[in-house]
């Protein structure tokens, strides 16, 4: 069984997001960049596929600028066989990425096709449902564990109720959840051998594809700064600031 992992470049999520002076966009300028963390979680969950002998082959892709090649490799390192990178310099939106993904399912004809359930930059959540309506093959979202069965995939999700469990057949799109697996950390000599991995490097032209945003981005904001608590010496007292104050009581 072929694997294939979409995965897409982000802001380290331990970097503190700054905002240009302009309120333009983010400003990236200096800013640490990394893989989407439930994308890294499709890419380990894609490699132990691959170590129980269920999958044949890993193949990761992304759509995004040159620089994105870097993510492409720590996804190599980490196991996957050869990465895919969708070269554009355009502010890629979900529909865009899910059309590019459509056509390299085409041409890559994978049988599993896993993605993060959503990226920590846009928090859209969007682009597995949509590649799953592009390519009309079924889809298990929020995916906290992952089995395959005789030619089946069964996936278990949370949802409002406790958990559900959908059996999939086989071709099927499945979105991480946090909960599926733990990430491993690529080893020094794994980086190494990523650098020697087959990366092919394709244009949205060459795919017959349109990845440019049809969003206009009118302007970005930080969030409001937290106010400080302040202690109360009593139940009175702090029935009165709720109640006069913060007025969330009557």
């Amino acid at each position: 069984m072929k694997v294939l992992v979409a995965v897409k470049r982000v802001i380290d999520y331990n970097v503190k997001i700054r905002v240009k002076p302009d309120h333009s966009d983010v400003d990236l300028t200096n800013v640490k960049m990394a893989m989407n963390p439930f994308c890294e979680i499709a890419v380990e969950e894609a490699v132990r596929l691959k170590e129980k002998g269920i999958a044949s082959e890993v193949v990761v892709a992304t759509v995004g600028p040159k620089a994105a090649q870097e993510q492409l490799r720590t996804a190599l390192a980490l196991g996957a066989d050869r990465a895919i990178h969708v070269q554009t310099d355009e502010r890629v939106e979900s529909l865009g990425a899910a059309k590019a993904l459509a056509k390299i399912v085409e041409e890559e004809q994978p049988e599993l096709v896993v993605l993060g359930k959503q990226a920590i930059d846009t928090d859209n959540n969007q682009t597995g449902q949509m590649l799953a309506a592009l390519t009309g093959r079924p889809q298990g979202t929020f995916a906290s564990v992952v089995e395959a069965q005789d030619g089946k995939l069964l996936v278990t999700r949370e949802i409002d109720g406790g958990l559900q469990t959908l059996e999939l057949t086989l071709p099927a799109i499945v979105t991480a959840d946090l909960r599926l697996n733990e990430p491993r950390y690529a080893k020094l000599p794994d980086i190494m051998k990523a650098k020697k991995k087959p990366l092919d490097v394709k244009t949205p032209e060459e795919l017959g594809v349109d990845v440019a945003s049809t969003l206009t981005l009118v302007k970005v904001e930080p969030p409001a700064e937290r106010q400080g608590g302040v202690k109360v010496s009593s139940v009175d007292e702090l029935v009165d600031k709720l109640k006069n104050e913060a007025k969330v009581i009557s």
